[in-house]
This record gives structure tokens, sequence and C-alpha cells, in this order.
């Protein structure tokens, strides 16, 4: 990827969407970029999905909406909703989904049904060469606080970019009340590592 980016992520509400699409765009203001971001909300606060376009450029961005097969990275905070917005992944694109699922109450309640592991798979290795399956919330929950997946997450994200660790992690740290700073930092090393291998 050259000077400008387009982010797709996508979750479901509660999981921190909106605190990582933040965190993606103060990195990019810090690292020079301009940036923009939208956010489309569902219906409801927790258990609705949740998208944000973040689009970083080293000269100027226009509008942060990002149509279908645009996006340079997807990242998808919920199997599902990699499932759901895999379309806007361009060929050639890095995409990150966290290996974790959330019913939702369509499914609960019995009016609909969730995609089968082998749909899953389907659309995974049609969706890019690019793939990472990350564990976030597992890792999360392994450092005491499964609500730090989305930090696992943007670790991982991290990775496909020629931002420094310690650009990411001072937004990081910025954002989060002094005593949660270890931990998120914990976080974000996790995703990075769970991308690059042990030394990133």
């Amino acid at each position: 990827m050259g000077k400008s980016y387009s982010f797709f992520l996508a979750g479901v509400g509660g999981q921190g969407t909106i605190l990582a699409s933040n965190v993606l765009a103060e990195a990019a203001l810090a690292a020079g970029f301009d940036v923009k971001k939208s956010e489309v909300h569902g219906m409801a606060q927790r258990g609705g999905s949740v998208n944000t376009h973040v689009r970083w450029d080293a000269k100027r961005v226009n509008s942060p909406l990002i149509g279908r097969g645009e996006a340079d990275i997807l990242l998808a905070f919920e199997e599902a909703e990699a499932l759901r917005y895999a379309e806007y992944l361009k060929p050639g694109g890095a995409a990150v989904v966290n290996q974790h699922i959330i019913e939702p109450i369509t499914v609960t309640s019995g009016g609909a049904r969730y995609p089968t592991e082998a749909e899953l798979q389907a659309v995974y290795g049609a969706l890019t060469a690019r793939l990472h399956i990350v564990p976030g919330t597992a890792i999360a929950a392994d450092l005491g606080a499964a609500r730090a997946a989305n930090v696992v997450l943007i670790g991982a994200l991290s990775t496909f970019l020629d931002v420094p660790a310690e650009t990411w992690l001072e937004v990081i740290e910025a954002r989060v009340p002094p005593k949660y700073r270890e931990l998120n930092r914990q976080a974000f090393l996790r995703g990075r590592q769970a991308v690059n291998g042990p030394e990133s």
C-alpha cells in the first residue's frame, strides 16, 4: 500500500468498534496523515451491527465513505460481520478477523440462523491471501479483560502500516485511565505478535 489507506471496521455494538476507529484516526494524525471517518450504527446500541469507514491520505481526504471493493484493510470484530462486509475489501487487500462469535437476537430467538463454519470458511477462502484470523477476544481474556479485544485487533492491524508501535501506544494510552494502560499496552503488543510472531 502507498500513502493512502482505506479501512473498513465492522463489529457488533458493545465491542469497541468506535473506540478502535478513533484510535486509528488519531494514529493517522500523529503520523502526519489527513484523516476522515464515518460511523454507521445498527438499531441497537448493543447487539446491532456497527461499521466505521476510516480513510488516511498523505495529502487530502475528500470523503470518508468507502464503496464495495475499495477497502485496503477489513477489520472485523466478529466472524459473521466479516462475512457480511467481505465485499468491501479490494482485491489484494488485507483482512484481520476476530475469532469470535456473537449470535444476534434474530438468531437466538429462532428467526434466523448463524452462518455455518463451512460458510465462514468458504468466504475466508475467497476473501484474500492476506487473511489473519486472530483470537482477539481470547487473548484479551487471557490478559484479564475480554473487552480489550479491540486493542488486540488494532495491534494486529498496525502490522500492515508504516507507523511505529510507540505512536500507536501513545494514542491508546492517552485514551485509557492510568490503571488500564499496561493492560492495553500488552493487548496491543499481543495483537502484533498474533500476526508477526513473538519478535514483533
